[in-house]
């Protein structure tokens, strides 16, 4: 629990540094939104900008701790401001639009993805030498092609030659969003060739991390000794050599599973998936400081909330950690 508490201010201390680098953001930037929507729209009359200064947060008066302290309020209330790009749709409604579309997609093929890599390192670090585990160069060739050149290639055979799979998009045109078998079809159909490519480009890493951390726990001394009193392999392979070999991957997939709400951006853009990833790409484009601001915010929070979940698995599986947390 030590440990935990120690983590925890950590973690507290680091969200607080992402809010307040959120902040500061606007104030070092040449432009602001206020300046992008009066570009954007000639049309609108000089008098117009206070308004939409009131509307963005930039047209409160005084200090900047003021103005710091009143921007923490709009945050504690879940007010991330106003969408330059959406005009008027608040940064909240665009992060609901997309969140579940890279969420559903990216954290289901991210979990997809560590679970058959951290089993199929197992066994090939179990059975060190075998055919599979001299097949692993294979794989990690695999790992090094860029997910664009491989969503590419997807793209070419399976919707222009084959016309197997859609193009781009997140569901067909013209269906109606909800739980019904059209659209949820039509949604299976189109997050087809995304999930594989980030599954494929990403599994040989957890099988090469775990193959090597499995070959070197297997000969920690509780292997032997659980050899010596004749247990079973299958018991042996997960209950003693896995449990302490996943650790180290255990960290990785908390920051992959972290990484989810930034989307695999390149991959969103090619397949012009409607998720966090493309909505990025979108407002990078557009100048829409404040979907930024609120993406970068998402992160920073998933990233951090994903980190002590793993610190907390890590107290549960290793009880070196729970004593080494006790002095």
């Amino acid at each position: 629990m030590r440990f935990i508490v120690r983590r925890l201010g950590f973690y507290v201390v680091a969200a607080w540094t992402a809010i307040t680098i959120n902040f500061a953001i606007p104030h070092l930037l040449p432009s602001n939104p206020v300046q992008v929507m009066m570009a954007r729209h000639p049309e609108f009359p000089p008098s117009a900008r206070r308004a939409l200064e009131i509307q963005f947060g930039l047209g409160h008066q005084g200090s900047l701790l003021h103005q710091y302290g009143v921007y923490l309020d709009h945050l504690a209330h879940g007010n991330l401001g106003i969408s330059v790009l959406n005009y008027p749709a608040s940064v909240v409604t665009v992060l609901n639009n997309t969140v579940p579309w890279t969420i559903l997609l990216v954290g289901s093929a991210t979990i997809i993805s560590f679970v058959i890599g951290t089993l199929l390192g197992i066994f090939a670090g179990w059975r060190r030498g075998g055919w599979f585990d001299k097949a692993l160069p294979a794989f990690t060739f695999v790992q090094a092609i860029p997910y664009f050149f491989l969503a590419e290639l997807a793209l070419v055979l399976f919707s222009s030659d084959l016309h197997i799979f859609p193009a781009y998009g997140g569901y067909q045109l013209g269906d109606t969003i909800g739980f019904n078998g059209t659209f949820i079809a039509s949604a299976l159909s189109h997050s087809i060739l995304p999930a594989l490519t980030i599954i494929v480009t990403s599994m040989a890493g957890w099988m090469l991390q775990m193959r090597n951390v499995m070959i070197t726990t297997i000969g920690e001394d509780f292997v032997l000794a659980a050899q010596a009193k004749g247990l079973s392999t299958r018991r042996i392979m997960f209950t003693y050599a896995a449990r302490n070999a996943i650790l180290p991957n255990i960290a990785g997939f908390a920051l992959a599973i972290g990484f989810v709400i930034a989307g695999a951006l390149v991959m969103e853009i090619v397949f012009s998936y409607p998720g966090v990833g493309y909505q990025l790409f979108q407002a990078v484009t557009n100048d829409d400081f404040p979907v930024m601001q609120g993406i970068f915010l998402a992160i920073s929070a998933t990233v951090l909330v994903c980190c002590l979940l793993a610190d907390v698995v890590y107290v549960l599986a290793d009880p070196r950690v729970r004593t080494r947390a006790a002095y």
